[in-house]
């Protein structure tokens, strides 16, 4: 039975970043770029004003001097005149800087007269200037293969004339609960039937880790009818099934899929809640099958299989990195694997402090509602003191930990 990191290295080292698509500016906002980005254009394409202003020639200037104004510059229109000597241009900010000009003196730096100006300051050649290229020079590389795309991105691709972006394709995950059970949301409550809260669940996980996901019906605990569901889940790049995985009459998920042709990579992890999940692989295909338990579930896709989608999307650091805190009550770890405990977190002086977020049973999905992280209790004997510095995987960013509250 492998170790929590082991599992993880072995579901991450079957991942590899899919192919390219290109898409529209707004739809490639998260997500990964694909390619290397080369500019073919200066940025700024010109030299251009940074201030509203008056352009001017530094060496004809002196605080105090008075010149005519002789021309209007607004942005979005060349300036194809030379300043003539001895005068001002008003220009605003963006215009491109007329021929014979090298500074701008900003309007608040001088008093107008009718058609002239007086200058409060000593302008210097340069002033108030963006120069081209100051920015980006064409063949300089904008971006780099990988970069998450933010809207500071989108900027640049706009501000280039780039209307299609090379991104990463999104995975498409096929989401499958199993078990007679199981009710849709919406439908009529049955006696004995509870509704499915994985289905949703994990589809919102995907969503979230960037992927696609494909909701399949619920299949029953019936050979032919999960093989059918199972098939059609294998068309996806991964598979994620929940329930059907432990030693059960009825748990029938694994031997289904060994019919089917995946081949098993592991089946057991050493960690609690989650021991039973199973990774198995096709050719096309990766599937990962989580207890049917919903605590247990999402915490094992957490771990699991979001790392395993960001690096199917490109991303650079598919893991998400661990933050370090003191607990504030003891612990007592097991003997015979890691403990995945959901905590709260508090910022108290200069520590930061997690405490149980309530009932540690799977059965309590309020607790993984309250949780601001999963503190990564590593195997012992001994009871964890009060003040004992643990590794957290974080679920929310840190300005929103709730503390308990």
């Amino acid at each position: 039975m492998p170790t929590f990191a082991e599992a993880r290295d072995l579901v991450l080292n079957s991942a590899t970043p899919l192919g390219v698509e290109v898409v529209g500016l707004l739809d490639a906002c998260g997500r990964v770029l694909a390619t290397d980005q080369i500019s073919n254009w200066d940025l700024p394409m010109w030299d251009n004003s940074a201030m509203d202003g008056f352009a001017v020639r530094a060496q004809e200037c002196r605080e105090g001097s008075v010149l005519p104004v002789v021309g209007f510059l607004p942005a979005g229109r060349a300036a194809t005149q030379a300043l003539e000597a001895g005068s001002a241009a008003r220009i605003l900010t963006g215009a491109p800087i007329p021929p014979g000009s090298d500074c701008v003196v900003p309007f608040e730096l001088t008093q107008e007269h009718h058609d002239s100006i007086r200058l409060l300051t000593q302008p210097r050649a340069g002033d108030h200037i963006r120069r081209k290229g100051s920015d980006l020079r064409v063949g300089d590389r904008v971006l780099a293969a990988g970069t998450l795309i933010r809207p500071s991105e989108i900027a640049i691709f706009a501000s280039l004339a780039i209307a299609g972006v090379p991104v990463t394709r999104r995975p498409q995950v096929a989401i499958l609960s199993t078990g007679d059970e199981l009710l849709r949301p919406g439908d009529p409550l049955e006696p004995g039937r509870i509704f499915d809260s994985n289905g949703p669940a994990l589809a919102a996980a995907v969503l979230e880790a960037g992927g696609t996901p494909i909701i399949l019906p619920i299949a029953r605990d019936d050979p032919a009818a999960l093989r059918q569901q199972l098939q059609q889940g294998l068309r996806a790049d991964v598979l994620v099934t929940s329930a059907g995985v432990s030693t059960g009459d009825r748990d029938l998920v694994r031997a289904t899929l060994a019919e089917l042709g995946a081949q098993e990579v592991f089946w057991k992890v050493a960690i609690q809640p989650g021991r039973p999940m199973a990774f198995a692989v096709t050719e096309e295909c990766r599937i990962i099958s989580l207890p049917g338990n919903p605590v247990a579930a999402l915490l094992t896709f957490e771990l699991f299989v979001r790392p395993a989608l960001r690096r199917m999307g490109g991303h650079r650091r598919p893991i998400e990195a661990t933050i370090r805190a003191t607990l504030g009550e003891s612990v007592r770890p097991r003997s015979d694997r890691m403990t995945l405990r959901r905590v709260c977190l508090e910022q108290i002086g200069d520590q930061l402090v997690a405490t149980s977020s309530g009932q540690q049973a799977t059965g309590y999905v309020q607790t993984l509602v309250r949780a601001d992280g999963i503190a990564l209790i590593p195997v012992g004997i001994d009871p964890l003191p009060v003040g004992t510095v643990v590794e957290v995987h974080p679920l929310r960013k840190s300005g929103d930990f709730s503390g308990g509250n």
